[in-house]
């Protein structure tokens, strides 16, 4: 499950976007850097590296939304925890436009390499008086480096697998590309579990990656029933005389909404927006098919 808002402290908003901190960070930051019995000096560096990697991620992130609100999409949240970084970004549903979302974020750490790599090479120099300078900055560039590879690993849900899951879009549809994705993410981290289960029993600490590995197993596992959907929803018939007023596709027909009061599964259009279990009334809903949301009324005959 991906952190929401819920236990987090809002930070700041900045350019329409709200950043905020997932109150389980605390705990990891005093275990990296609290929990150690680390020199004066060497403390001070360890702050730095955590609250610079804690800079980063934050960039990345932004690179995520911004990109998605260029292409007509809605992001205005971000939420930072242990893991990472989550920007809750809603792209049009179109592959170019979630390609683009997505792969936005790896390139601010990819334009981050140079500009490091620069800074590196000149703190050498600024470093003669305070050794730690220099390999503050080398730590840095291998951080940065490093979380590039890492998203850029073909598992879903990291970047890497919605990368692969959005250029597949473009020949096999939708669901099928999610169902992919999915499927490739859930082999591949169900292996980096295992292996690293292997390795804890072993007498190494890798268990941090391995709940890594937990998490992406969880999500690929979720994206599979995610495909599922999908893919029901794109082989149920069509509701005739009706569309989406943005991508002009009919609804479909089937108990594909979900109340939010009850969770009982119902057809909105069927029942005129009324859950037919509890009573709930909707006066609009998104189109299965493209996100956008509309009232009722505008999916006008057509």
């Amino acid at each position: 499950m991906l952190p929401t808002r819920n236990g987090s402290i809002r930070l700041f908003r900045f350019l329409g976007i709200t950043v905020f901190l997932h109150w389980s960070w605390f705990l990891v930051a005093f275990y990296q850097v609290g929990s150690r019995n680390l020199g004066d000096a060497e403390l001070k560096w360890r702050v730095l590296e955590y609250l610079s990697l804690f800079a980063i991620v934050m960039m990345h992130e932004f690179g995520h939304a911004l990109a998605c609100r260029s292409v007509g999409g809605r992001a205005d949240q971000i939420v930072l925890w242990p893991l990472g970084g989550v920007a809750y970004v809603d792209p049009p549903q179109r592959p170019g436009a979630t390609l683009w979302s997505i792969a936005a974020g790896p390139m601010v750490n990819a334009l981050l390499i140079p500009i490091f790599s620069l800074v590196r090479l000149s703190a050498r120099r600024w470093g003669q008086d305070d050794p730690g300078l220099y390999v503050f900055w080398v730590n840095l560039w291998y951080i940065n480096v490093g979380l590039l590879i890492f998203n850029l690993l073909p598992i879903y849900p990291l970047d890497g697998g919605q990368i692969l899951r959005s250029v597949l879009w473009f020949f096999v549809g939708r669901a099928r590309s999610l169902l992919i994705a999915s499927a490739v993410g859930l082999v591949a981290s169900g292996a980096a579990l295992i292996a690293m289960v292997w390795v804890i029993v072993a007498g190494q600490n890798y268990f941090w990656l391995a709940i890594i590995a937990g998490f992406a197993l969880m999500q690929s596992w979720s994206g599979l029933r995610q495909a599922r959907a999908l893919a029901r929803v794109e082989m149920a018939p069509r509701r005739p005389g009706l569309a989406c007023p943005t991508c002009k596709t009919p609804p479909a027909m089937g108990e594909f909404w979900l109340c939010s009061h009850c969770r009982r599964a119902f057809d909105m259009f069927a029942t005129q927006g009324v859950c037919p279990q509890c009573g709930m009334i909707y006066n609009g809903t998104r189109c299965l098919e493209c996100g956008a949301g509309h009232p009722l009324s505008a999916f006008s005959q057509q």
